[in-house]
């Protein structure tokens, strides 16, 4: 069930709507952007962007004509990248009386509970000062164990930190096509066949693709977020989907009736899980019909962590089905899978099923 009104809303920009199609910036964008949200902000909307292109960005000022691959360039390229992105958003929203604010974040920032939630206030914050939060994946510091992959996965990652009503997500594509290359204008649950419609991007300065924006939209659907793919060039995109996102041009992903709450958000796409945890399937069942998980119905573990850390929880067929916050560190565990113990290894109110 839809809402009927949207006040918070995450809306992704991706690289390919900063430039035209002569690999020009297009400032004609940018003004539109900043017209639509001045509009929203008027209406007493809460508006937060999440803004692809300092790579994009950085390899056109250094006159690239590829995406660097050894990660020192990409950083690099990112940081100049970034101070040119933000000066473009500062232009256009300091003409419309907006202030701007950047946070720069990494997968540590959401995987420590204690930062994710200074972030989460950081933004409440900024909404109570009438500031628009442009939100960026770190690049500059980021490696390959913290980063998130790509913006669409840290779009969903924000939506769900905030509790956003809506995630609009806008490159230059008009949604998800079917094998008709018809657009598919409403999915009510990501299933194998919708995932196979996905493919991924050739463009030389972007990753993920409609692979990730389907994965973005697994995430928030579960957080009983709605989430919608649009062409960003379309005039007033971001107004029109906030009034009736299902009438917009464009594919829709329907919200869970039943949606994870705010701490299960976290431990299922906000931490980072630490190891790995395979059970038996009389050991799955119980997990599944909510009871705790204890040693007897370990098989194996793999990975080194602590007690308090997040683990995946696998069955014996290799597929993750849950993940959880465990009482024990792997050492101990090593000890006492299999066999009674006195401990729960993850308590259910720390357990959520995927």
């Amino acid at each position: 069930m839809l809402k009927t009104e949207y006040k918070r809303i995450v809306v992704k920009i991706g690289s390919s709507l900063i430039y035209t199609k002569n690999s020009k910036i297009d400032y004609a964008f940018f003004k539109a952007l900043s017209e639509q949200v001045y509009a929203l902000i008027k209406a007493k909307k809460e508006i937060i962007l999440v803004s692809s292109g300092a790579i994009a960005l950085g390899m056109s000022i250094l006159r690239m004509a590829s995406r660097p691959k050894d990660l020192s360039t990409l950083q690099a390229t990112a940081a100049i990248g970034q101070h040119a992105l933000m000066q473009l958003y500062q232009r256009f929203f300091k003409d419309k009386g907006l202030n701007c604010a950047q946070l720069l974040l990494t997968w540590e920032d959401f995987d420590n509970r204690k930062r994710y939630l200074n972030a989460k206030n950081t933004l409440l914050t900024l909404f109570k000062l009438g500031a628009i939060p442009i939100i960026n994946e770190n690049d500059t510091v980021s490696t390959e164990e913290i980063k998130f992959g790509d913006n669409d996965r840290l779009c969903a990652l924000v939506a769900n930190l905030i509790s956003a009503d809506l995630l609009i997500i806008l490159s230059d594509v008009d949604g998800l096509l079917d094998k008709d290359k018809k657009i598919i204008r409403q999915v009510n649950q990501i299933t194998p066949f919708i995932k196979s419609l996905c493919r991924p991007t050739n463009k030389k300065t972007c990753i993920g693709g409609m692979v990730t924006k389907i994965e973005a939209a697994n995430i928030t659907t579960d957080a009983g977020i709605p989430c919608l793919i649009a062409n960003g060039r379309y005039k007033d995109i971001i107004i029109l989907a906030t009034k009736e996102p299902e009438s917009v041009l464009g594919t829709l992903f329907l919200p869970k009736k039943t949606p994870l709450t705010g701490f299960k958000r976290w431990l299922a796409f906000g931490a980072k899980p630490k190891g790995k945890i395979i059970v038996d399937e009389g050991a799955k069942n119980a997990l599944l019909n909510k009871k705790s998980l204890l040693s007897v119905g370990i098989v194996a573990c793999e990975g080194n962590f602590e007690a308090g850390d997040v683990v995946s929880v696998f069955d014996k067929q290799s597929q993750e089905f849950a993940r959880g916050k465990i009482s024990v560190s792997s050492k101990n565990l090593e000890k006492v899978k299999g066999r009674r113990f006195d401990k729960e290894i993850i308590h259910c109110d720390n357990l959520v099923i995927l």
